[in-house]
């Protein structure tokens, strides 16, 4: 019996030291299993390219698979709103643009989720211009003779836009407001259709961001009358920006940005981050953006709050004035 008591003693004894060899196992630090980037629109987008990137690059940092689950749906808000209402462990992440990031909450009245309330800064990736492409063989080969075409022809100018409140859209919108021209916004389901209707005449003109457009001007195919960016682009050296072309000031850019829910862990943030600023130094990065037109931005979560703030600020009364509401 005395053996029995000393033998179960041991064992109760032992167990703190079990417990404290198999806590650290159930209680792995970050990333322990894959984590997934939700893109808020379809496969082949600029979006979901830059993103599938940037996935392969932090896969690599983190040492797990990041998947990529496209939701694309109402603007942008059917995959912003699932990331909203993820668990804020750091699994589950955004690789989100302007309008599911920002703009989208100052023109859906039904909004799923409150991008600022509900969603954690974590990195500024990039910005896309957006581009004024004229149709194949128009006589419109620069801003100004657009803008004199649409005065003397008041409303029948058609400017294709790839959905109603897409950047390019309150672009367009922005772009008659400074110019005081009336156009004939016409909206279409992404870019490609639009790219496909300017090659084929049926619209005058198209904005929207560069990158599905940046082949066919190169060659030859559609005349850019201008860039609203900062600066010119190298890859399109002889295309002035609109600020050059009689609109001072005019800069309108679509980007992008990862965002986590709300709470996220700020350790796991912060090591996002860091891999976001990395990966902007890479040859694979460099390559891509040399070849879509984007331009790298990186920065802090704190610098991304205040960036979102001010684009809200900035697209406000632009919305605002139009009475852009779903």
């Amino acid at each position: 019996m005395l053996g029995f008591w000393r033998a179960t003693r041991r064992l109760f004894l032992s167990l703190p030291l079990a417990a404290g060899l198999v806590l650290p196992a159930q209680a792995q630090s970050w990333p322990a299993r894959p984590v997934t980037l939700v893109v808020p629109f379809t496969a082949g987008t600029a979006s979901d390219v830059l993103a599938r990137s940037f996935a392969e690059f932090l896969s690599q940092q983190i040492g797990q698979p990041v998947v990529i689950d496209n939701r694309g749906g109402a603007g942008g808000n059917l995959g912003g709103a699932a990331v909203a209402r993820a668990a804020a462990d750091g699994y589950t992440l955004l690789f989100g643009t302007t309008g599911p990031v920002a703009t989208n909450k100052l023109m859906y009245e039904q909004m799923p989720y409150d991008p600022e309330r509900d969603l954690a800064p974590v990195a500024l990736v990039a910005s896309l211009p957006v581009i004024i492409v004229a149709k194949a063989g128009s006589p419109l080969r620069d801003l100004a003779a657009l803008i004199a075409h649409a005065k003397a022809n008041p409303g029948r100018l058609s400017i294709g836009f790839p959905g109603n409140g897409t950047l390019g859209h309150i672009t367009g919108l922005l772009l008659a407001r400074s110019a005081g021209i009336d156009i004939n916004a016409v909206q279409y389901r992404g870019s490609g259709p639009i790219a496909g209707d300017l090659l084929g005449g049926h619209i005058d003109v198209g904005m929207d961001s560069m990158a599905a457009y940046v082949t066919n001007v190169q060659e030859g195919k559609l005349p850019a009358l201008a860039i609203a960016s900062r600066r010119r682009w190298s890859g399109l050296p002889n295309v002035p920006t609109v600020s050059e072309a009689g609109l001072p000031n005019f800069e309108a850019s679509v980007w992008y940005a990862i965002m986590a829910p709300a709470g996220a862990p700020a350790d796991v943030v912060a090591r996002i981050n860091a891999a976001a600023n990395a990966y902007l130094g890479t040859a694979a990065a460099k390559d891509l953006f040399g070849k879509l037109g984007l331009e790298a931005l990186g920065g802090t979560p704190e610098e991304l709050r205040l960036f979102i703030g001010s684009e809200l600020q900035k697209w406000g009364p632009i919305v605002r004035s139009a009475n852009i509401r779903f």
